[in-house]
């Protein structure tokens, strides 16, 4: 639940930026290239941080890790909503990023204390709270924006986070962690504690020591006998994070670019006036509700939650995600043909 709750956090934070940027675009006449750079920043607070997170993890402990990124994200975001002028939110949600680039570990935690046969359907049950995340962030733009504005906003945004600290006391810390690091009494005393939460007992015996004194390194990655693997991964993350965030972030630039009428009319138009804006509105905010409410059965995987669920510990696991990125690019082919309708059917 605790992992859940750090992952839903993260959601939050990035659904975040989708919503506010439209509106600093608007109080703070920005253009559009600092207007993307807000978002750009995080990303690149994210990937400054990854590495090193990781290393905190795997030198530290993985709870550790997450508790100090979750504060860390959570101290930052606070002080986001303090922010007077542009090259300020720019600073804070770049530490905003940084922060997040350590959200990951919360699978990580989690993942260690799965059984490998139940293992693929519990990450994926996991990214339920992504969903509720996002569906959390959209509602409470819809009460928040419209009476108290986005610093509100950016301050309420960060519930989870507090929810998290105040709760982290009780985050274990992962039993394969500790074998590995040669203290087996304290992984033992975790799985008693796991065992007795749920109605059950540690098997008789005792834990084997295996103790890591060598750590992996990045290069590690690109030995003949990975370098395919790691080519693909990172091909496969970067389209998904593309598509899935481009999508996200557009969202909300549909909702303020008008009909596809007045779109096309002022296709090859400059504005006439740079103070002319449009806020998002109580019905843009409903119009991405449901937009987001997609994130349940996209964070599935597949249209068919039972049967992702089915397949996602076959031995061919590969080809159920083959399928669900057809899947997605069908909608988006989908999408782009009904926009082109629109776009060439008469404007009055």
């Amino acid at each position: 639940m605790l992992t859940g709750v750090a992952w839903m956090a993260d959601a939050m934070e990035m659904m975040l930026l989708s919503i506010v940027t439209p509106q600093l675009r608007c109080e703070w006449r920005l253009s559009s290239w600092k207007v993307a750079f807000i978002t750009a920043i995080v990303f690149i607070g994210m990937m400054v941080s990854s590495s090193l997170w990781g290393n905190i993890s795997d030198k530290y402990g993985r709870k550790l890790c997450l508790i100090l990124c979750m504060l860390w994200t959570l101290h930052y975001g606070l002080l986001s909503a303090f922010a007077p002028v542009y090259s300020w939110i720019l600073v804070l949600r770049c530490l905003v990023g940084f922060g997040l680039g350590g959200a990951p570990q919360s699978v990580t935690l989690y993942t260690e204390f799965l059984p490998i046969k139940s293992r693929g359907i519990s990450i994926i049950l996991l990214g339920v709270f992504w969903a509720l995340g996002a569906v959390f962030e959209v509602l409470l733009a819809m009460v928040v924006m419209p009476t108290l504005g986005w610093k509100w906003l950016l301050a309420f945004s960060t519930f989870p986070l507090v929810v998290f600290a105040a709760s982290c006391c009780w985050l274990p810390e992962s039993a394969r962690f500790d074998v590995l690091r040669g203290r087996e009494d304290k992984a033992l005393d975790t799985l008693k504690y796991i065992a007795a939460a749920n109605g059950s007992s540690v098997p008789t015996g005792r834990l084997i020591a295996n103790t890591q004194t060598e750590r992996g390194r990045i290069r590690d990655l690109f030995i003949p006998e990975y370098r395919k693997t790691t080519l693909l991964v990172w091909l496969i993350w970067f389209c998904n994070a593309f598509s899935y965030y481009g999508i996200v972030l557009l969202t909300t630039e549909l909702f303020q670019s008008g009909s596809a009428c007045s779109a096309t009319d002022n296709s090859n138009m400059e504005p006439q006036c740079n103070l002319e804006c449009n806020y998002l509105t109580i019905h843009d905010y409903v119009d991405l509700l449901w937009t987001t409410l997609a994130e349940f059965p996209g964070d599935m995987k597949l249209f068919s939650p039972l049967m992702l669920l089915f397949l996602v510990n076959q031995p061919k696991c590969k080809h159920c995600y083959m399928s669900y990125i057809y899947k997605r690019i069908d909608t988006c082919v989908i999408c782009v043909l009904m926009s082109e309708q629109v776009f060439w059917s008469p404007c009055g």
